[in-house]
């Protein structure tokens, strides 16, 4: 993991978590506008992805080495002693989903960016089928993952970006298919068990790969004391990355500032 600190008095710590396929990297210009606006910020790259194993690209054992690895996070975030987020965009948002799930953190709020709570382009019912089968026999086997750049943001710069990007995972293993399943299968059928955490839940308008009805269904059904869900019209699935990530970027930040207030820690 990495940790960026903001330069004079910090307010809190971010924790964030990208998404399948990419990388920290990914995110350099909402640390920076994190880090300028007064937060430190602690990210690293989940197993299988990014800087980590290559011999394991794409692929994991359990879901639950995503849980663990970001819990580390959230445990070294702690020792700044300031109030800390959880910001988690798309499978991000959905281990955070099952962190707060499974463990009770001390956090001040969380930020879920257009979380992996069901796909819009799902395998067919033979596909998915055969998938069993495989999970259990070539667990490793890797398949295209039918996402594209174009899918995910309208930036003609970040696309440029990510089509030269040769830490982008291409392709995804049979095992790591089937444990995000069960992950989205558990963020539903666990909801009462969540953690009772301030919300923001923002999503995408236009995603072209989560489907942001599976989206609002879990959002409105997720018992929380305080929860406050935006959409953002046009927006595909990367909303920092969007043309209005300006606007989006101060939309979360006035959520933080508002946590921060109600626990009296605003600086």
């Amino acid at each position: 993991m990495w940790k960026w600190e903001t330069d004079g008095e910090a307010k809190g710590v971010i924790v964030m978590v990208h998404g399948a396929m990419e990388h920290h990297r990914r995110y350099g210009w909402l640390i920076e506008m994190w880090r300028s606006s007064g937060f430190h910020v602690i990210m690293g790259d989940l197993p299988g992805q990014g800087l980590t194993s290559r011999s394991r690209r794409g692929h994991i054992d359990s879901f639950d080495e995503y849980i663990i690895e970001v819990k580390d996070w959230v445990q070294t975030a702690y020792q700044f002693d300031l109030p800390v987020f959880l910001l988690g965009h798309s499978m991000g948002g959905l281990i955070t989903i099952r962190l707060l799930q499974e463990q009770r953190l001390n956090l001040a709020g969380v930020i879920l960016s257009s979380p992996c709570l069901g796909l819009i382009h799902s395998p067919s019912k033979l596909v998915e089928l055969i998938s069993y089968g495989l999970n259990i026999f070539m667990p490793s086997l890797r398949i295209n993952s039918g996402l594209t750049v174009e899918m995910a943001t309208r930036n003609l710069d970040v696309r440029e970006a990510d089509s030269n990007d040769s830490l982008y995972v291409t392709k995804v293993s049979v095992r790591w298919y089937r444990e995000l399943s069960q992950a989205i299968k558990l963020a539903f059928t666990n909801i009462d068990k969540i953690q009772d955490v301030p919300m923001l839940a923002m999503q995408g308008g236009d995603d072209k790969i989560v489907n942001k009805v599976n989206v609002k269904d879990w959002f409105n059904h997720v018992p929380l004391s305080e929860k406050r869900f935006k959409e953002w019209p046009k927006c595909y699935h990367e909303i920092f990355n969007e043309p209005e990530r300006e606007e989006i970027f101060e939309y979360a930040k006035d959520f933080v500032q508002s946590q921060l207030k109600a626990i009296g820690y605003i600086v």
